[in-house]
């Protein structure tokens, strides 16, 4: 059986405050949880084994038995792994295996009678005892419920606005406000909403995940947008004022005489909203599409060839 070297698991130092292990354990738990790792064996071994070490570590008792039984398996493995009941070896397990709870240990590498829950090690199970019934210890000890899922569609002019939603889980109605500019694929926590607690442990937590539904109009680029923005043939001739319509709402633009087809413009900070920061944009920028009229009366083609003559064209009659 191998020492589980829990502050190595939460990855803190053996001096961590109560604090420090409860900010670890909850960054790890959230890393991979298994509603964010589906099907995934190794994020679910990992988070069996970060659940492990807090139960330990944020536990007065467990932590203190935990740091004696540290130093004296540095004597066990020193003495060649001798050891057993009643000290051998330098080595007193007794004073460790099978307290705490039901079941005990029948001695390293044998088939003692582990009374442990299968979410814990027999590392584990063998000093604290078992966790199930019986006198577990986890039975009574608070815990935090369920975590929650669901997922809200957005459009991208939803998405770049942002403001008040509502969203519906096991049958409870909840409202949220938005932030604008939140990302496909972005995953928010509300807490307290998920399932109830364990023995007056808080309640678990909603997590919420974006999907932003594709826009015609728009390509993003980062927080930056682009959209294509005809122009008639006369505007890009001769120049002249145009409204384009954007997300943001309506812009005026002062098209040059001669504009080409394909012309970029650039509008600072009229782009995506960067989440979190409601002052923050990216760039909005228009690509301008030169239109041809259609359905040319004969008066409109007559004035076309006269201006290919003045320009040296030849066109048919």
């Amino acid at each position: 059986m191998d020492y589980k070297d829990y502050y190595k698991v939460l990855g803190v130092e053996k001096s961590a405050t109560k604090d420090q292990i409860k900010k670890a354990y909850r960054k790890l738990a959230r890393q991979y949880h298994p509603d964010v790792n589906p099907n995934d064996p190794e994020a679910e071994r990992k988070f069996k084994e970060v659940n492990e070490a807090n139960e330990v570590l944020s536990d007065d008792d467990k932590r203190q038995k935990y740091d004696q039984l540290g130093a004296d398996w540095q004597r066990y493995q020193q003495g060649g792994g001798r050891g057993g009941f009643g000290g051998q070896g330098g080595f007193d397990w007794s004073q460790y295996a099978g307290q705490g709870g039901a079941g005990g240990f029948g001695g390293f590498g044998g088939g003692g009678g582990f009374g442990g829950d299968a979410d814990f090690s027999d590392f584990f199970s063998s000093i604290f005892g078992g966790m199930g019934g019986g006198g577990g210890a986890r039975s009574s000890r608070p815990g935090a419920g369920q975590d929650y899922q669901a997922e809200m569609e957005l459009t991208l002019e939803e998405a770049f606005h942002g403001g008040p939603r509502t969203v519906n889980v096991n049958g409870k109605s909840l409202r949220l406000t938005i932030k604008p500019g939140v990302e496909d694929g972005q995953t928010i926590r509300l807490r307290d909403q998920g399932g109830p607690g364990r023995h007056g442990g808080p309640n678990g937590s909603l997590l919420i995940t974006f999907r932003l539904r594709p826009d015609a109009r728009y390509v993003r680029t980062g927080h930056d947008l682009t959209m294509d923005v005809p122009v008639s043939l006369y505007k890009a001739l001769l120049g002249g004022e145009q409204v384009v319509e954007t997300l943001g709402g309506p812009v005026k633009i002062k098209l040059k005489p001669e504009t080409a087809n394909n012309t970029r413009l650039r509008l600072r900070g009229k782009g995506f909203p960067v989440y979190g920061h409601a002052d923050r944009h990216g760039d909005l920028y228009l690509r301008l599409q030169v239109e041809l009229p259609q359905h040319l009366s004969e008066q409109e083609k007559e004035l076309v060839r006269q201006l290919a003559q003045l320009r040296g064209e030849t066109v048919s009659a």
